[in-house]
């Protein structure tokens, strides 16, 4: 596998970083949907990376440098789509990574994680992503796909990897970041571009859900079938038009 590590392009093995494309260490990294070669929403990804830096000390390249790594990346190593991970270390390495990625077509069956997450430090995408990854396997062997994370207030933050979106009574909302929730670039997008409130939500009013969806740069708008076995309405219309939303605000 071919990566880009400190501005070259190499091979995985003549780098420090894992099979999976993981730097060692501690940092912050991006992860961003590729279709045709082509990374969206590129520009927002790397304002997040920028203002999220300096709480790890990395350092991120020039715009111009990093945008000639990455065409370079993504002509060498392609994929569609694919998952285009930028790692950004706290000891000054910066690695690019291209993997292949399936689309998640199925709605999402999810529970309510058992144990409070704490808020601190929740607005920046760190490495290790262990912690994250460990709630999604606890849903995966339970039979569930993701899990309803609550911080310590016993409000809705969002899911293991992925920002929430839900629908009660007759509005949608998504939880603020003040209660946990990841500053996704999706998120921001839906926010923006559609009526969407943006409150906090209790845990008690998990049972009122009507229909959600789970939220992301990779899976975009995955529906959420049920919630703990209790089935959600199906909002088809609107998942189509979050779709449509993020190939026009793809690129650039």
């Amino acid at each position: 596998m071919k990566v880009i590590f400190n501005g070259s392009l190499l091979d995985q093995r003549q780098t420090p970083c894992d099979d999976k494309g993981w730097l060692p260490g501690t940092g912050i990294f991006e992860t961003i949907k590729t279709v045709d070669s082509k990374p969206w929403a590129f520009s927002r990804h790397m304002r997040r990376a920028i203002n999220t830096a300096s709480s790890v000390d990395a350092k991120i390249p020039s715009e111009s440098s990093l945008r000639s790594c990455v065409e370079l990346l993504l002509k060498e190593q392609t994929h569609s789509p694919g998952m285009l991970r930028l790692s950004f270390g706290s000891n000054g390495d910066w690695l690019g990574v291209h993997l292949a990625y399936t689309e998640l077509a199925s709605p999402a069956k999810i529970m309510t994680y058992p144990h409070f997450a704490s808020t601190e430090g929740s607005q920046v995408k760190r490495f290790p992503y262990d912690h994250r990854v460990s709630i999604v396997d606890f849903a995966k062997s339970n039979g569930f796909d993701e899990a309803i994370v609550l911080n310590p207030d016993n409000k809705v933050s969002e899911g293991g990897v992925s920002n929430l979106l839900i629908k009660i009574g007759e509005s949608w909302w998504t939880p603020p970041l003040s209660d946990g929730a990841l500053p996704g670039v999706v998120r921001a997008l839906v926010i923006e571009s559609f009526d969407v409130g943006v409150r906090s939500i209790d845990a008690s009013e998990i049972k009122d859900i009507e229909s959600a969806f789970l939220i992301g740069s990779l899976r975009i708008a995955q529906s959420v079938e049920s919630i703990e076995a209790r089935a959600l309405v199906q909002s088809s219309d609107f998942k189509r038009e979050i779709e449509a939303m993020a190939v026009r605000t793809s690129v650039g």
